[in-house]
């Protein structure tokens, strides 16, 4: 009953780190300076790794949820 419970938890887990990671090295070619009063301060350092995690979250749960979507094709044809 719970053998895949892990697997899916090491993919999960994976994904997030992968796609966290992505994200952060995409965002540190654009320029938050435009919208930020003060680029260099702790405030918006503090946003930009809230914008990072958020999309993150975002880019994980479209993989993921097509990755789930696509492994239960296989019961159409059953």
């Amino acid at each position: 009953m719970f053998d895949g419970f892990g697997q899916q938890a090491m993919i999960h887990i994976i994904t997030s780190v992968f796609f966290l990671a992505v994200t952060w090295w995409a965002l540190q070619s654009f320029r938050f300076d435009l919208f930020v009063k003060e680029p260099n301060s702790p405030k918006a350092k503090v946003l930009m790794i809230i914008v990072t995690i958020a999309i993150a979250q975002l880019l994980t749960s479209f993989f993921l949820d097509y990755l789930h979507s696509s492994q239960m094709l296989r019961y159409l044809w059953e």
